[in-house]
């Protein structure tokens, strides 16, 4: 990291929580098998890139030689919330939306059980 000149404890504070948020997440999606786990997966994935977003900038930018253009770091700037934004999404997605097997018992029986539909209606009265 000082290589590119930035000290280890901003990496550590800016990698840090991300990289922890993955590895809980991840040990939570393989103990706990949720029904969309690809997509939890997909955003753990998305948000630790998102983090790691400023340190890839400014890799490029000692490569290609381009820091002194404004646009890019606007580019930037706007880049790395967007895709927090896509990852907390997809996570949002993926705890509020229905897997396709639950849809289909939905569909198919009413949400009723088995001993509801095999009972005759009674009339009491």
């Amino acid at each position: 990291m000082e290589a590119l000149g930035v000290p280890w404890f901003m990496a550590v504070r800016l990698l840090g929580p991300p990289v922890f948020l993955f590895v809980v997440g991840g040990a939570l999606v393989l103990w706990r098998r949720p029904a969309r786990s690809g997509v939890i997966w997909a955003a753990l994935a998305v948000n630790l890139t998102a983090a790691a977003l400023p340190f890839l900038w400014i890799g490029a930018q000692i490569l290609t030689d381009q820091a002194e253009q404004t646009v890019y770091g606007l580019v930037m700037t706007l880049l790395q919330p967007s895709v927090v934004l896509l990852a907390w999404s997809l996570m949002l997605w993926a705890a509020v939306s229905a897997p396709a097997s639950d849809r289909r018992t939905r569909a198919g029986g009413g949400g009723r059980t088995t001993t509801e539909t095999e009972r005759a209606p009674e009339n009491i009265g």
